[in-house]
């Protein structure tokens, strides 16, 4: 089955500073579950941008759903990157909308009709246990309830991938473990899940993912499945 994404030889420099990654070559499979891993300051979050297409790398090829991504007219990046959900380390909620409406956001940009919208985002607050939450503003919320808006928000319009940066830093172990579980029952309906975490206790509750490790801005370790990295770390 062909890549949904490819990385060539990708470098990044923010600026004319050094490059923050060097030479990835890497690939993504469709319907694949992967942990991104690696020391803060790796290089995680800026792979993550560059999947999500919110910078573009100094040097190198990305393919994304077949079309090359490094020098597609800007124009056409919007709608190529409403394929990808994003969910942020600081969330990003809107402090003046209600939870419903935060959740709404992509649909109501995409101009779906809003019947639509109201079915779509009654499931997503199920999903995430939160329909007696619907018309609280963020600031009423706790921080797990905050993240569970945003992972609402970033799958609401099934994305092909779903990409989560550090989506349990700010939580206990109970919720980052519900928070786990939610991208993985979102990646058994099909989409591509990328994680990037630096917590390793992480990468046992999804047994099936694909670890890909990021050391100084390099890929050290690309693909691993995670039993296979558990055992090297356990010797």
């Amino acid at each position: 089955m062909a890549a949904i994404v490819q990385f060539e030889n990708v470098g990044l420099r923010y600026g004319h500073g050094e490059e923050v990654l060097c030479d990835v070559t890497c690939s993504f499979a469709p319907g694949a579950f992967y942990f991104l891993t690696g020391a803060s300051g790796a290089g995680k979050s800026s792979l993550l941008r560059l999947l999500h297409l919110a910078q573009r790398p100094s040097r190198g090829v990305i393919r994304l759903f077949g079309s090359d991504a490094v020098t597609m007219p800007r124009g056409r990046l919007p709608l190529l990157r409403r394929r990808i959900g994003m969910v942020y380390q600081d969330f990003r909620l809107i402090a003046h909308l209600s939870v419903a409406d935060n959740i709404a956001l992509p649909l109501r940009i995409a101009a779906q009709p809003e019947d639509e919208v109201r079915e779509a985002v009654g499931e997503m607050l199920a999903w995430v246990g939160l329909t007696h939450r619907a018309e609280a503003k963020p600031a009423t919320l706790s921080g797990g309830e905050q993240q569970r808006v945003a992972i609402a928000r970033a799958v609401v319009a099934r994305p092909d991938i779903l990409l989560a940066d550090e989506p349990t830093g700010n939580v206990d172990d109970a919720m980052a473990d519900r928070l786990i579980q939610l991208f993985a029952s979102l990646n058994q309906l099909g989409t591509t899940v990328v994680v990037a975490t630096h917590d390793p206790h992480l990468l046992s509750r999804v047994p099936s993912a694909r670890v890909m490790r990021i050391a100084a801005g390099r890929l050290v370790e690309a693909g691993a499945a995670m039993r296979a990295s558990s055992r090297r770390e356990r010797a």
